[in-house]
């Protein structure tokens, strides 16, 4: 597991990480989530013993990440797909992290070909596209074959093959018993890789809660219906205390009902449906309406001229 213990970290009068305490089991993919300035790169630092707590602590499989001998073995980590020495061939580059490690030379040609990059294995990091450097970075988290897999941003940069396949990866490594944590601005493709989501901003927790969840307690369920009478529609909802709002191209929308309600209320005022659609809340939606008071960046929409 990654136990996060009353994790904090202050730089001078900042306060990047507030009493953060959270657990992340195997077993299953869990995403980090929060807005910019949320303290999610400090803290997956702090995880990875790269930056030292002000107070509390993290450990991984149980210890301190500075107190294990062969750490690539134990947890694997992409927190910069742009930390490679750019002069190395991506061959060269896993090469040394696997000697370092006590790993077999074999390991580095697996991990190539696992993540599609044997055809360029010998060419300079350097020369990578963005989506390559983020496959070479997701093969040196793998190349331990680690228990834990902590990734930042993974498909930032990845054609929509490298997305599925980084997504189905997550899923599998996860099925196979690791503890994933994925960190993502992207929240539709979080939507559908996330099996539990914790959520901070300003330092502080926020949600730490199974994905579905969390998106049906934040979002608002809403049914859309083209119909022969919507006055007589609308009558129906309110007497149901169902709120409802006719739409400037004649839609009802009736809000937090199901389908199969409004339908039966149409049917019993006689009202005819043409058209029906019932919303399915999205964890953007929900991620939105929860953060909204905590971005600490926020753009005006006037453009200026």
């Amino acid at each position: 597991m990654i136990e996060v213990e009353n994790l904090s970290k202050r730089y001078g009068d900042t306060l990047a990480v507030d009493d953060l305490s959270f657990t992340v089991v195997p077993g299953r993919v869990t995403g980090f989530l929060g807005p910019n300035g949320a303290g999610k790169s400090t803290t997956m630092r702090m995880i990875l013993g790269l930056d030292r707590p002000t107070a509390g602590r993290a450990l991984v499989a149980g210890r301190p990440y500075e107190e294990l001998d062969r750490p690539l073995t134990v947890v694997g980590a992409l927190l910069d797909a742009k930390g490679v020495n750019g002069a190395r061939s991506a061959y060269h580059h896993l090469l040394a992290l696997a000697v370092s490690n006590g790993l077999p030379e074999s390991r580095v040609h697996e991990v190539l070909d696992m993540v599609g990059l044997s055809a360029v294995a010998r060419k300079r990091a350097q020369g990578f596209s963005l989506g390559m450097g983020q496959r070479l970075g997701i093969a040196a988290a793998l190349l331990g074959r680690p228990s834990i897999v902590v990734l930042d941003e993974p498909v930032n940069g990845l054609d929509p093959e490298g997305v599925l396949w980084a997504r189905e990866l997550m899923k599998r490594l996860a099925s196979e018993g690791c503890t994933v944590l994925v960190s993502s601005h992207l929240m539709n493709e979080m939507a559908v890789t996330a099996d539990h989501l914790v959520i901070i901003a300003r330092g502080r927790l926020l949600v730490d809660s199974p994905t579905d969840a969390f998106i049906e307690e934040h979002s608002r369920a809403s049914v859309f219906a083209r119909v022969s009478d919507p006055e007589a529609l609308k009558e129906a909802l309110e007497t149901e205390g169902i709120h409802s709002e006719q739409l400037p191209d004649g839609r009802i929308e009736a809000l937090e009902v199901t389908a199969q309600r409004v339908g039966e209320l149409a049917s019993a005022r006689r009202v005819a449906v043409y058209e029906m659609a019932q919303q399915t809340a999205s964890l953007e939606e929900a991620f939105m309406q929860l953060t909204a008071q905590q971005t600490e960046y926020r753009a005006g929409l006037e453009v200026q001229r």
